[in-house]
């Protein structure tokens, strides 16, 4: 009662005498509706969730690196939340217990995708694999994908696609080592993993078509730029779906929609081109790129899905989004974390010199010996995942987790950062450490593959994500080759030992997470290209 009056005071409701019985009826329809809510939240049992504001809820809560607001509010109101963003409820998991279930008694439940209008628009109505919704389909279109296009014997014959890319870049910085000059490598690496996955999906490096085409076509790279940047943003009736008529208003389903027109006349063009070349007998069977493995399987008529033209198109963009930012990202972690730790980094270039000696190149066998690069790249992925809330579920249908009752149709965040920084599951667990996955420690048995829910960077259960080999092989290759052919340092810093920071490790947010400012260093030659 004393509560219900303290509201009454704030709204300048202070019951007179003369209006005892207005008042009172006041004050018993507010404990009407206190009473209504509290016995339904009694009765639901459903997870704690932090004070909301009217009409946007948490929203104000998630900042600009919701990972890391998230990660906050879990610290003080538990590792299972029940978010209200705008008219949508959310539930955000951060920790490995809770993970664990969720993929063992619950991943069917919690295997559908809580889809944006953008991710709808782009991927032609999420047709493709990580966007699409949970069912038999589904599970067909990523056993062929698995099988097809992202095998282990797939990703090899990928390797000349590597060697040829890495060698013009290895061949850029050594021209600017002959200026004396220092080199945006964020900038080359995301050139380099982008030509990457262009030429392994498309056929084509990411700049091909020209800026100056007479029909005034854009070129991929801005396309796609444009298309990664849109992908990431939320439309008014992603939040409120009741005041989805905002988005035409303001003009925001008007640029996806432009956008997704640019890009489906590129993916036209390239189909097309595959089957002129595949008439023609001009086509090298050695060298498959994705779009010649789809027309290949689509002509036998053999899948166990209807590959229509829509389909193969959003295949195709779905693997380009998550074959290219990831690994580019990835690198420019692993590199600002060994600048920033130099002993690491020649402990690593010590063991990868040692095992490719003076050969004119390395090789991808190499790779499997190199132990202490892929700790680094382990101990990057866990404290700079790109996609740390990985991408968003929706439950299919209520279930219990932890005593908690969860509805269904909420949208399901797990915070890897979280769990990959959480204390109790990891010593020292801020700091960049990439002997704690040697294999003479107790996580020996910490791998890619989810053995341990503490340590998730390609997601879990049926959702995970098929493309591991792919990226991993890439950013392994591009790696190894930056640290064998140069030495490296800070541009106007040569105080490499004082234990102070030299590089600023703020994030940028997006659709994977990178670097706030670009990583700018200066390359030394170790051994001459010839």
């Amino acid at each position: 009662m004393a509560l219900v009056l303290s509201v009454l005071e704030k709204l300048q409701l202070k019951p007179p005498h003369s209006t005892l019985s207005t008042s009172c009826f006041i004050i018993i329809t507010i404990l009407c509706i206190i009473l209504k809510f509290t016995r339904r939240n009694k009765l639901n049992n459903l997870p704690p969730s932090p004070p909301k504001l009217p009409i946007i809820g948490n929203l104000h809560q998630l900042g600009t690196l919701p990972h890391q607001s998230l990660k906050s509010l879990s610290n003080k109101y538990g590792p299972l939340l029940l978010l209200q963003l705008g008219q949508n409820q959310a539930l955000v998991v951060s920790s490995a217990e809770l993970v664990e279930e969720i993929a063992k008694s619950h991943d069917v439940a919690f295997s559908n995708r809580a889809n944006t209008k953008a991710a709808k628009v782009f991927f032609y109505q999420c047709k493709e694999i990580g966007f699409a919704p949970y069912g038999e389909e589904w599970r067909q279109k990523r056993k062929f994908c698995a099988l097809e296009l992202l095998s282990t014997n797939r990703v090899k014959s990928f390797q000349p696609i590597r060697e040829n890319e890495v060698s013009m870049l290895i061949n850029s910085i050594h021209e600017a080592c002959a200026k004396g000059s220092s080199v945006n490598l964020s900038k080359m690496i995301v050139a380099t993993s982008n030509n990457i996955a262009c030429r392994c999906i498309f056929g084509l490096r990411f700049e091909t078509i020209s800026d100056d085409d007479d029909d005034g076509r854009k070129s991929l790279g801005e396309v796609a730029r444009k298309m990664l940047t849109q992908l990431s943003k939320l439309g008014v009736g992603d939040l409120f779906p009741s005041l989805d008529w905002v988005d035409v208003l303001t003009g925001f389903m008007s640029r996806l929609k432009v956008t997704f027109a640019e890009l489906d006349a590129f993916l036209e063009e390239v189909i097309e081109e595959h089957k002129r070349k595949k008439r023609n007998n001009n086509d090298n069977n050695n060298s498959k790129d994705f779009v010649d493995i789809l027309l290949e399987l689509q002509e036998k008529d053999m899948l166990e899905f209807e590959l229509t033209r829509d389909t193969m198109k959003a295949l195709l963009l779905d693997m380009f989004v998550a074959g290219s930012d990831t690994v580019s990202a990835t690198t420019e972690w692993a590199f600002s974390e060994l600048v920033n730790h130099p002993k690491t980094m020649k402990k690593v270039q010590e063991e990868i010199r040692r095992i490719v000696g003076e050969k004119s190149m390395v090789e991808e066998n190499d790779l499997n010996q190199m132990n202490n690069m892929k700790c680094v790249i382990k101990e990057t992925l866990r404290l700079h995942p790109p996609g740390p809330l990985l991408i968003p579920r929706e439950t299919a249908n209520s279930v219990k987790i932890k005593g908690y009752h969860i509805p269904e149709n909420v949208t399901v965040y797990i915070n890897e950062y979280a769990i990959h920084r959480d204390p109790k599951l990891w010593e020292n667990a801020e700091e960049f450490i990439p002997e704690r996955f040697e294999g003479n420690n107790n996580n020996q048995q910490i791998d890619y593959k989810v053995i341990d829910f503490k340590y998730i960077p390609f997601g879990i259960g049926r959702r995970g994500c098929p493309g591991v080999s792919f990226g991993i092989t890439s950013l392994e290759y591009l790696m190894a080759n930056l640290l064998y052919w140069f030495d490296w340092k800070v541009p106007n810093n040569n105080n490499n030992d004082s234990g102070a920071l030299m590089i600023d490790m703020n994030e940028r947010s997006g659709l994977t997470i990178s670097k706030k400012k670009p990583l700018y260093l200066e390359p030394m030659p170790y051994f001459s290209k010839e």
